[in-house]
Order: structure tokens, then C-alpha cells, then sequence
């Protein structure tokens, strides 16, 4: 569903260049529901804007579907937004327009390509569980049903792929549960694939597989261990569950580079460089001895 090979994005000013992302590989299967993960300045919500057809790639490869996003027209680029991604944004303000209803919300994407299908709407937000609440405007819905409405708007022209930029950053944890078990429904029974950013490791780990971004490059994913499993959404310890209930891999790119993680090297205070050893079974790697005398 998604590739991404080699993906760079870098921002220019007059004055000032930034490499958001600097060679970034990431493969995604269709039906697929898995996290991105990554400090703030990770290049993770750059990513996410690239896959939602929001900002341009600077090089690299990358590809929705049957689409390839490197040489994609502004036209083709509306028709990709309008029918293959929905997006949901972590800011309710981005997702609804307060003067119309929940129903009427979910409606207007419909609307602008072409076709309302009020009976699929009303579904979509029964399916969020907003079925009593259709005809409430913005002001009449809590945090939490309003980002639910931005769910069934995402879905409303059929996307093959959502992607949800800290969808549950502003609810509480009760509510981010249930945001998580309608994302789940969703995959599960529209086969729909989903992309969530997140820095939360607890909403992570309510997945099946965790990608982690480190200075604009993918430095490891971590695989759940027994996909059936769900994990307690509780407050402590969420980190350790998170390591528990996944297995960790280092991930390489095609030219055999690998990101250490950072605890790893900070713990072997291996700042510039490191040697490294093969004994025909491990490769190891050390901090350097002193090359003073």
C-alpha cells in the first residue's frame, strides 16, 4: 500500500536549508494498522504530509497504491486527496466546520466529489457511535465525539488509506480507548489501512507494528509478538509493556546503514565514532580505545 525508498524532503529558505527526511525507507501492506513513532523534529509529521498528498517530496521514491507521489500533477494530486486518503487531524479545528452538523460535516466531502450518500453517512457515524447525535452542530459535542465525527469524515469517500495524525493527543484515556477500538473495527471490517503518528507509546503499542523515525530516517520497528493481543491502556509502566509485548529490530536501509538506538550508545558513551567486530556468528560493536600514545 505505501513504499517509500530512499525519501528525502528538505525545505529551503532564502537563507536556510532543512533535511526533514534524509533517505527514508518504510514499506506498508494493505489492511495493515500500524504507528509511527518519533521525537518532536523526527520528520514524522513531514512523512505523514507527504503521504497525505499535503506537501511535495523533494527525491526518493514513494508510492500510494497506484500512485506515484514523486511525479504526480496538481490534478491528480486533488483526485488522490479526494478519493484514496482520508486524514484526520490531532486539532478538531482542522477536521469540522462548526456551523454545520455532525451529519452535515461528514456529508460535505461527499458533497465536493460529487456524490452525498446520506445513508452511508448516517452509518459512518453510527459506526463511531454518534448515532443519537447526527444533527448536533460543534459546540453541542464533546472533544471526544468531535474527533469522532473527523473519523467518519475521513472515511466518507471510501479511502483505501487513513492516515491520523495524533488522533487521540486531546481526549482523555478513556476516550483515546475508544477512538483505538473504532480504528481497530475499521481495519478489521472495511480493510481499510492506518497510519497513526503518535509520540504516546501506550497508543502505540495497541498495534500490530510500531515504526520508529529518528532524524528524518526509520531507526527501528517494533513487531507485536501475539497480534491478538491487547494490551492494558493503563497509566504505568507503558514502556515496559510496550517492550514486553513487541520484539525490537534494528532496521536497515539498502546501502547496509543502520540506526544504534540513541539509549544504546549513550549507555556505551559512543559519541563520533565506534569500532566494530565480527566473530563469524555477532557483529559488535564497542566504543573506540583511546588513540592517544
Amino acid at each position: 500500500m505505501i513504499l517509500c525508498d530512499g525519501l528525502v524532503k528538505i525545505y529551503k529558505t532564502d537563507d536556510l536549508e532543512v533535511v526533514a527526511l534524509q533517505g527514508l525507507n518504510i514499506n506498508v501492506e494493505p489492511g495493515e494498522m500500524m504507528a509511527i513513532i518519533g521525537n518532536s523534529g523526527s520528520g514524522k509529521s513531514t512523512l505523514l504530509n507527504i503521504l497525505g498528498g499535503l506537501d511535495r517530496p523533494s527525491a526518493g521514491q514513494v508510492r500510494v497504491g497506484e500512485w506515484d507521489l514523486l511525479k504526480i500533477t496538481d490534478d491528480q494530486l486533488v483526485e488522490y486527496k479526494r478519493r484514496t486518503v482520508g486524514f484526520i487531524w490531532q486539532n478538531n479545528a482542522r477536521n469540522l466546520l462548526p456551523y454545520l452538523t455532525a451529519l452535515e460535516n461528514v456529508e460535505m466531502p461527499m458533497m465536493l466529489g460529487g456524490k452525498i450518500d446520506r445513508a452511508y453517512a448516517r452509518q459512518l457515524l453510527e459506526w463511531v457511535g454518534l448515532g443519537e447525535r447526527m444533527k448536533n452542530k460543534l459546540y453541542q459535542l464533546s472533544g471526544g465525539e468531535q474527533q469522532r465525527v473527523a473519523i467518519a469524515i475521513s472515511l466518507a469517500n471510501r479511502p483505501s488509506l487513513l492516515l491520523a495524525d495524533e488522533p487521540t493527543g486531546s481526549v482523555d484515556s478513556q476516550t483515546s480507548d475508544m477512538i483505538m477500538d473504532i480504528f481497530r473495527r475499521l481495519n478489521r471490517e472495511l480493510g481499510v489501512t492506518i497510519v497513526i503518528v503518535t509520540h504516546d507509546l501506550a497508543l502505540a503499542s495497541k498495534v500490530d507494528r510500531v515504526v520508529a523515525i529518528r532524524d528524518g530516517m526509520t531507526s527501528t520497528e517494533f513487531i507485536k509478538r501475539n497480534p491478538n493481543l491487547i494490551l492494558d491502556p493503563g497509566d504505568a509502566e507503558r514502556r515496559k509493556s510496550m517492550q514486553e509485548a513487541h520484539e525490537e529490530y534494528v532496521v536497515l536501509d539498502r546501502a547496509g546503514r543502520l540506526q544504534i538506538p540513541k539509549a544504546y550508545l549513550e549507555a556505551l558513551q559512543i559519541t563520533g565514532k565506534a569500532s566494530m567486530e565480527f566473530d563469524g556468528e555477532k557483529i559488535m560493536i564497542r566504543a573506540p580505545k583511546s588513540l592517544e600514545g
